[in-house]
């Protein structure tokens, strides 16, 4: 039998699968917001573990570069009269006249006693740059990560620090100089009292200090006086 004509075969009913979902495991009690980020091996370290970071180490080019181009020159300059000596030339006068003088002074003679107060000044200084850390002007800041240690320039303290002192009612100028122990706010009020103005200041700029990270914030010293007046 032949199907009639203009009846088409049913099309097949629209059905909807459900996914399956995957659920959170609930471990705990909320969200673990401490957890180490994917992807991330080295957990970060809590603000109250991060201890007291010690200074940057600096690689003090300028020193080195200075004594090797001294002791480069220096070596040179022997070697060159060496090598003059050995082509059958003349002993340079200096070294003739240095080798005299040396021979000729006693050891308390008070050229000689210059000379080695230099050297050891100077040997004693090269010690002294060897043994510390440098970068004065870099305060360290609170480490939050493993990884990561941070630093922020005085200057750039300073005028942090000097933005949040405008900030105050009463304040007409501020100078604020930030050491590596103790930060000092000069600050010109042209209205209100001082005690006030003192206050407020030490106030705002103490949190100041605390919101800038540091490893070891800077003890605060505030002044406050009149226009016209001198420190």
């Amino acid at each position: 039998m032949s199907e009639p004509r203009g009846t088409e075969p049913p099309e097949p009913e629209a059905t909807t699968q459900r996914l399956p979902v995957v659920e959170k495991s609930q471990t705990g009690t909320g969200d673990d917001r401490s957890a180490p980020a994917a992807g991330n091996g080295t957990p970060p370290v809590p603000e109250s573990d991060g201890g007291r970071e010690g200074r940057f180490w600096s690689a003090r080019r300028v020193p080195a570069g200075i004594v090797a181009l001294l002791l480069l020159g220096l070596a040179g300059l022997f070697l060159y009269d060496i090598v003059s000596v050995r082509a059958d030339r003349p002993v340079m006068s200096w070294r003739r006249e240095l080798a005299r003088q040396l021979a000729g002074r006693p050891l308390d003679d008070t050229w000689v006693l210059v000379g080695a107060g230099v050297a050891a000044a100077l040997g004693l200084w090269l010690l002294v740059l060897a043994a510390t850390p440098g970068l004065r002007h870099v305060l360290p800041m609170r480490r939050t990560h493993a990884d990561v240690r941070a630093g922020l320039d005085r200057d750039a303290a300073a005028t942090a620090l000097r933005d949040r002192a405008m900030e105050v009612a009463g304040v007409q100028s501020v100078r604020v100089r930030v050491r590596r122990r103790r930060a000092d706010a000069r600050a010109v009020s042209h209205f209100r009292e001082l005690d006030e103005v003192r206050t407020d200041l030490d106030a705002v700029l103490t949190d100041a200090i605390r919101g800038l990270g540091l490893s070891r914030p800077p003890s605060l010293s505030v002044r406050v006086r009149r226009p016209g007046r001198k420190e």
